[in-house]
């Protein structure tokens, strides 16, 4: 799989992607991250990738000369599958987004800078709007890396053990029940006694149960949506 950003300021990138599970998915080959500078297809020697909005106000708007000239450049190496535009007025990403955009093969996301990208490129290219919450960061490249993180390490062979995304949080519409480990017994807490059996149906029935008390508790929204 092979995920593609254009972006202002790479290097708000780099460490993201050089460390843990993204740096083995890179390695092992199993995801390709490449990082555009957008300047590169700046319209003047100066580097300009912005400038003023129409209609006046605050904020500089990235322009979309820059912008779809790198496109239409990526792509003739072959279409991407998605272009994302990570904004705040996108749909809210969801795990059932990162298991739905681990299938893809190539993707392109668009990190959005200043007062955002021209209205005009998200109508000509982009084919997903997406928020990672309710809130606004300085740019796009923040919110590329956490999307990124959530699919890539859906990608067969990246986890080194492939069942335990299977029983992330969110994956079944539940959160994930509590885990313990080492020892057993820490400042007069024990571990449920069920989990000591060795019996998986009784575990696996145990963590069922608790998965949907501790979601009822915390986020009975996500029950709702059933």
């Amino acid at each position: 799989m092979t995920i593609e950003i254009l972006t202002v300021l790479p290097q708000l990138l780099e460490s993201p992607f050089e460390h843990s599970i993204m740096k083995r998915a890179q390695d092992r080959g199993l995801l390709t991250i490449k990082i555009h500078q957008l300047r590169k297809w700046a319209i003047n020697k100066h580097g300009q990738v912005d400038d003023y909005q129409y209609g006046g106000g605050a904020g500089m708007v990235i322009m979309c000369e820059p912008l779809a000239n790198a496109i239409d450049e990526l792509q003739q190496d072959g279409k991407f599958d998605e272009i994302i535009f990570v904004t705040p007025d996108g749909k809210r990403f969801e795990q059932k987004d990162a298991n739905s955009l681990s299938l893809k093969n190539r993707i392109l996301i668009i990190c959005g800078h200043y007062k955002g990208i021209d209205q005009r490129i998200r109508e000509l290219y982009v084919t997903q709007e997406i928020s990672i919450g309710d809130y606004v960061l300085s740019g796009g490249e923040l919110a590329a890396a956490v999307i990124i993180d959530a699919v890539g390490r859906l990608i067969p062979g990246v986890l080194n053990d492939e069942t335990s995304a299977l029983t992330d949080s969110f994956q079944d519409n539940l959160l994930a029940p509590p885990v313990y480990s080492r020892p057993a017994k820490f400042r007069d807490l024990d571990v449920p006694a069920i989990l000591l059996t060795g019996d998986p149906k009784k575990v696996d029935q145990w963590r069922i149960e608790q998965a949907i008390k501790r979601t009822k508790e915390r986020r009975p929204d996500i029950l709702a949506k059933d």
